[in-house]
């Protein structure tokens, strides 16, 4: 079936049915899972699935349907209830769709080879990394090794002349295992996503930080209360960008419930933060020629050196705003509607080698893991659960669990004093290691 074609077709069929605006994104896709426990096959999942969703506006007012089933008549019946929907809804000027017809060349997001690679060969990948991590004498106990793949496109037009298509694949294995000693457990994994599959870690690699990171945290000690500086490691990057991010978001911003609101141009931070979203990156696991709604992507400072630069939009968000989209519509699939999202969203490396971050802190946090929320978009504060490593002498002396950290948003990014060399794009929300001056750290 030429999906393409169907796409413009049913945008044809959306303003023939009483819609005065129409968009059209269907989607096409295939999923593999696989899992093993001990050595022994657990499960096997493979699928593929279609499905497209229209949205149409009709006197200022938006209807949305959505089937899963392409024969003409559910077709027809979606985009029927579509514009029936959309009679029962207020109007809103800002109900509008894009009309950009470009498309950002986005190099190495689809990877022809995946689906040939033989199902031996991805069962006896995953296979290998748990029996490589069992093999370490510390851990006890498999809680499984997983294989997971997907490919598909994405087909999107609308009554503006839009119409465009990408293919894109991904793929990813890791292993979660337990350590044990005398009544303590710790469990502790290790993942690696990539959009090709030569380019997959070794099972070697992902084995050895799975142990690590279960056997690490075993024996850990409490520590007073007190102040004192935190590193934090890349793998607890969300802590602080998952804050950001909802503060940055354009609608929390019209709605007065972001602490980031009215200060763009001005110094929010420390000179030595810059947080980029970036949805180009070659081989980018968030990258894409156009976001949710057709869009072209762009790489966009949004920190620069301390001083915020914007926020995010949509089309409809950007027209309340009076700007234009950023083409960060982000959407969970035909199903659904555009929201306001990243793409890989990281702060820039700097220039500090992350060993010497260490050594230059006589006492403090290294931080491995945060429970909570991050930082809060509305107010900014920021509390949470947390572990790691105790730092003294410029070394991690012990871990250390059950302690929590707080701070405004204020104080963590303009207590950021050292960043590290260290940044990993091949994650989609990261950091390299940072040093955020003096945060409370509550212990006993």
């Amino acid at each position: 079936m030429q999906y393409e074609n169907l796409t413009q077709e049913l945008v044809d069929r959306c303003l023939s049915g009483g819609a005065d605006a129409a968009e059209v994104l269907l989607e096409t896709s295939r999923q593999l899972n696989i899992e093993v426990r001990n050595g022994q096959m657990e499960t096997v999942q493979e699928s593929s699935s279609h499905g497209v969703g229209f949205r149409v506006f009709k006197e200022g007012k938006m209807g949305f349907a959505h089937s899963n089933d392409l024969s003409d008549a559910s077709l027809n019946q979606a985009i029927t209830a579509a514009v029936e929907f959309a009679g029962h809804m207020t109007p809103d000027e800002h109900n509008i769709l894009p009309d950009d017809q470009g498309a950002t060349p986005v190099e190495g997001i689809f990877d022809p080879d995946l689906a040939g690679v033989s199902m031996d060969t991805k069962i006896a990948l995953i296979t290998e990394a748990e029996a490589l991590a069992m093999a370490d004498p510390r851990i006890s106990k498999s809680d499984g090794a997983r294989w997971g793949e997907g490919e598909g496109t994405v087909y999107l037009a609308n009554s503006n002349g839009l119409a465009k298509s990408y293919r894109s694949a991904a793929c990813s294995f890791g292993v979660s295992v337990v350590a044990e000693k005398g009544e303590q457990r710790s469990s502790g994994g290790e993942y690696c996503s990539r959009r090709f599959f030569a380019d997959l870690q070794s099972p070697v690699e992902v084995a050895e930080e799975a142990a690590r990171s279960a056997w690490e945290m075993l024996d850990p000690r409490m520590v007073p209360t007190q102040r004192a500086p935190v590193i934090f490691d890349p793998d607890v990057a969300g802590s602080l960008l998952g804050g950001i991010l909802g503060a940055i978001n354009g609608e929390r911003v019209l709605q007065g419930a972001s602490f980031l609101g009215g200060l763009v141009g001005e110094a929010i931070a420390s000179e030595l933060l810059t947080v980029v979203d970036d949805g180009t990156l070659p081989k980018g696991m968030a990258s894409a020629p156009f976001d949710g709604e057709g869009v072209p992507t762009q790489r966009r400072v949004v920190i620069d050196k301390g001083v915020l630069q914007g926020f995010m939009y949509n089309t409809a968000v950007a027209s309340r705003a009076g700007v234009r989209s950023t083409g960060n519509a982000s959407r969970g699939g035909y199903s659904s509607l555009p929201g306001i999202g990243p793409h890989a969203f990281y702060v820039a490396a700097g220039e500090a080698d992350p060993e010497e971050i260490l050594r230059s802190t006589p006492r403090g946090l290294y931080l491995k893991g945060v429970t909570g929320y991050g930082i809060n978009p509305v107010s900014g504060d920021f509390s949470g659960g947390a572990q790691g490593f105790w730092i003294e002498n410029g070394r991690l002396a012990f871990p250390v669990r059950g302690i929590t950290i707080a701070a405004t948003a204020a104080e963590m990014l303009n207590g950021i004093d050292r960043v590290g060399t260290d940044l990993d794009l091949r994650r989609t929300t990261t950091a390299p290691t940072f040093r955020i001056r003096d945060m409370q750290i509550g212990g006993v």
